[in-house]
């Protein structure tokens, strides 16, 4: 059975979702079964690169929202991380255009390296004292996830390296009627939206499967 994740990098609820879909497919019977795949999606698609700010600056512009009410909103965010188990920085982090991650992020998949590139992509953003938005950062990042560093400077250097596969993630998304993220979609049949508790992860996992046995039941 594949699970489909479409996540952005720069997104809270993302990571917070991730941590806690881990959590459900832990206790799913069937897990060692499960194919995960994670696919791009842009919150901020328009942003050119290089358009970087803080992200207490972008939620008060986007939300009409004083600061103080983008402080108590990004510490509630940060309760449900921690909650998790997840670092979370809830001041002084960056925001801007994510294409370029997405872009190396193809880049590892094609090399075997995608889960860890993007286990450090979500820490470094939301826990480390560390931008996405840095091209040196990146390229860092992704040398540590085990990437060549001349391979991935060179794909930066492309603006047209692995695009295509960023786009064509973003449209099927567009086609599944996701318009925010995260967007779980189990077997083709059943989406989750949002960063839902472990237990309805599983719960979405368990009913997918039995569905899967019925159908290949019912086709024997």
């Amino acid at each position: 059975m594949r699970v489909e994740i479409w996540a952005d990098v720069a997104c809270p609820w993302c990571y917070i979702g991730k941590a806690r879909f881990e959590k459900g497919l832990a206790d799913f019977a069937h897990r060692d079964e499960v194919e995960v795949v994670h696919r791009s999606f842009e919150l901020d698609p328009g942003r050119a690169k290089g358009d970087t700010v803080r992200v207490a600056d972008m939620l008060a512009a986007r939300y009409g929202r004083t600061s103080e009410e983008v402080r108590a909103m990004e510490e509630q965010v940060a309760a449900h991380a921690r909650a998790e188990g997840l670092g979370y920085r809830s001041e002084g982090r960056d925001h801007g255009s994510t294409f370029d991650v997405h872009r190396v992020l193809h880049l590892a998949r094609a090399h075997g390296r995608h889960a860890e590139l993007l286990d450090l992509a979500y820490r470094a953003n939301f826990a480390e004292e560390r931008s996405l938005f840095d091209e040196e950062t990146l390229v860092v990042l992704a040398v540590e996830a085990g990437l060549d560093e001349q391979e991935v400077r060179s794909v930066l250097a492309d603006p047209e390296a692995y695009a295509d596969e960023v786009r064509a993630d973003e449209r099927e998304a567009s086609e599944l009627g996701a318009n925010g993220v995260p967007f779980f979609v189990l077997d083709r049949k059943y989406g989750v939206s949002g960063g839902q508790p472990a237990e309805v992860f599983t719960q979405a996992l368990e009913r997918a499967w039995r569905d899967r046995a019925a159908d290949a039941a019912a086709h024997s």
